[in-house]
């Protein structure tokens, strides 16, 4: 799809920073070019583009963070915005000189050139799905620490107790452990927080349940062994569009999930995986790919197989994380449920990789 049409008559590179941004405008009637740097707090930038309102506006912006209400801003005037691969765009610059200028025009000539690396944009409703689950994962661990300090509290004091710290009885055990003074106040203050975010939790994960419940996909994704409704719903959060992802192993490219790789010459060099990619979705992996590798066979095998090759579970862990990333995306390519005989990879059901 072409970025530029016939009718864009403004297009705008711009070189988006959290207190201001410097954009290059082309005026493709007249061919004039000109250049402006407009701040954001004190609401310029919204003014500028707001005297553009009835006009066709492209701009072009690289992929940053803290960049919604600039979104907003442009969507209510009317005027288009791409965002684009800012690994890919920098790539386009031969020159070692860098600057706010450069970076604009680099931008505002690729979208001119129809070389704008664009990316794909969830929808605001996703966006705000995404919202909800990362704090829920944010908060989990932050949980996890909680429990972590909790468990060495008891160690000191000769009590190993693991997961049954976290039963009723534990935390009654925890609670009544004859404790130092600020050792007692540290471990009262943790326990009021536990309990706090295990409250905030599950609240939390009340309307996950609802988004799965309307989501056909989400649910589809579900059948599979140790896929839960975060992993679920993440996976179709931010994968978007299974279309975008011709193979599978792109998918596990975009989630950071293969090796980095420096070969030249004959001489082949992988180090560790890239983690280029979603930090909460590659941690959900590993983690339901811990739970699938006890439910599903292939996944079992696969795994205690390199466990024992490299003894280290670590690495064994992160391949069955991509060997489920694969398997979610052609379950949502082929719109199939999870079958074990499907999932085998045989010659007779290669329409799955594994």
């Amino acid at each position: 799809m072409k970025l530029i049409t016939n009718d864009v008559k403004l297009v705008i590179g711009c070189d988006f920073h959290p207190s201001f941004q410097r954009i290059a405008i082309l005026d493709r009637e007249t061919g004039e070019l000109s250049k402006k740097t407009l701040l954001h707090g004190n609401g310029e930038a919204r003014r500028f583009y707001e005297g553009l309102r009835g006009q066709s506006v492209v701009v072009g912006i690289e992929s940053c963070g803290n960049t919604l209400w600039f979104e907003q801003i442009l969507a209510e005037m009317g005027h288009r915005l791409v965002i684009g691969d800012a690994a890919r765009i920098r790539a386009h610059v031969v020159r070692r000189q860098k600057n706010d200028d450069r970076d604009a025009l680099n931008i505002l000539e690729l979208l001119e050139t129809e070389r704008f690396p664009a990316l794909w944009v969830p929808s605001p409703e996703e966006r705000d799905l995404r919202a909800l689950l990362l704090h829920r994962f944010k908060l989990v661990q932050m949980r996890t620490r909680i429990k972590n300090q909790l468990q060495h509290i008891a160690l000191n004091y000769g009590f190993q107790k693991k997961r049954k710290l976290w039963s009723q009885e534990g935390r009654k055990f925890l609670q009544e452990l004859e404790l130092p003074t600020w050792t007692g106040r540290r471990r009262d203050d943790l326990l009021k927080m536990l309990e706090s975010l295990d409250v905030t939790i599950a609240e939390l994960s009340a309307p996950v349940e609802k988004a799965v419940e309307k989501d056909a996909r989400s649910q589809l994704l579900k059948t599979h062994p140790g896929v839960g409704p975060i992993t679920a719903l993440g996976f179709v959060l931010i994968i978007g569009p299974v279309e975008r992802f011709a193979r599978s192993r792109q998918v596990a490219s975009y989630l950071g999930l293969i090796p980095t790789e420096d070969s030249s010459g004959g001489r082949h060099r992988w180090g560790h995986i890239s983690k280029q990619g979603n930090t909460f979705l590659r941690t959900m992996l590993v983690e339901a790919g811990q739970t699938a590798a006890r439910k599903d066979p292939e996944l079992r095998r696969a795994y205690q197989r390199l466990k024992h090759k490299k003894q280290f579970s670590g690495i064994a862990k992160v391949m069955v994380a991509r060997k489920l990333a694969i398997r979610l995306y052609w379950m949502l390519r082929t719109n199939q449920p999870y079958l074990p005989a499907r999932m085998q990879g045989s010659p007779s059901h290669s329409v799955v990789e594994v």
